[in-house]
Parts: C-alpha cells; sequence; structure tokens
C-alpha cells in the first residue's frame, strides 16, 4: 500500500523535554553558510602578515619556472640553473617586502575604518 504521508526531511529539533537545542548545528543547510563559517574560523588570507617562508616557496616555485623554460627553449642548463639561483635571490627579499609594504597598506585602511 501506498504511504500517504510525506516523509520528513529533516530531523525534530527538540528534547523529549520540550527543550529546543540553540547550538550550532554540525552540518550547515546551504554553501552559503558554510562559506561564512569557514571565514569565521579561518578569517581572510589577507589579515595574516607575511613570513619569509611563504616568499621562499613563491620565489622557489617561480625561479624552478624560469630554469624550466630556460631547458625547453634549449638553453644551455649550467647558465639556466646560474640564472635561476641568480633571480632566486633577487625574488625572495622582493617577493617578502612587496607583501608586507601590501600587507601595511591593508592594514592601514582596515584600522581607518574602525
Amino acid at each position: 500500500m501506498a504511504q500517504t504521508r510525506k516523509k520528513r526531511r529533516r530531523k525534530h529539533r527538540g528534547t523529549q523535554g520540550g527543550r529546543i537545542d540553540t547550538k550550532q548545528r554540525s552540518r550547515p543547510r546551504s554553501r552559503a553558510e558554510a562559506q561564512s563559517r569557514a571565514r569565521k574560523k579561518r578569517g581572510p588570507r589577507a589579515d595574516h602578515p607575511p613570513t619569509w617562508r611563504s616568499a621562499i616557496l613563491r620565489g622557489s616555485l617561480v625561479s624552478a619556472m624560469l630554469v624550466a623554460v630556460l631547458i625547453v627553449f634549449d638553453r644551455p642548463l649550467g647558465p639556466s640553473i646560474l640564472l635561476g639561483v641568480f633571480m632566486l635571490a633577487v625574488y625572495i627579499p622582493m617577493g617578502y617586502y612587496i607583501d608586507l609594504f601590501m600587507w601595511r597598506r591593508r592594514e592601514r585602511s582596515r584600522l581607518k575604518d574602525r
């Protein structure tokens, strides 16, 4: 025999005593709610000051890509690696200080808005 009632889609949220729990549910209802929870938990990426570690990783990646491009275009291996090491020495401090400048500028504007 066919079912006459619709099945409920969500759990009942009350206790047997009639009280409804007000703590946050474990699963967000929508994608927007999940994103807002993640932002509250983690905070925007721009709020963190730059680190030397991030500058080293970014500089290493870019200089490795430069060496790979030079090798693909039939440049000699030795000078390509030497240029990559030189550019690594340039990219790391340049990237850190550019990030620091941008972060300070965002902090000043954020503090001014308050």
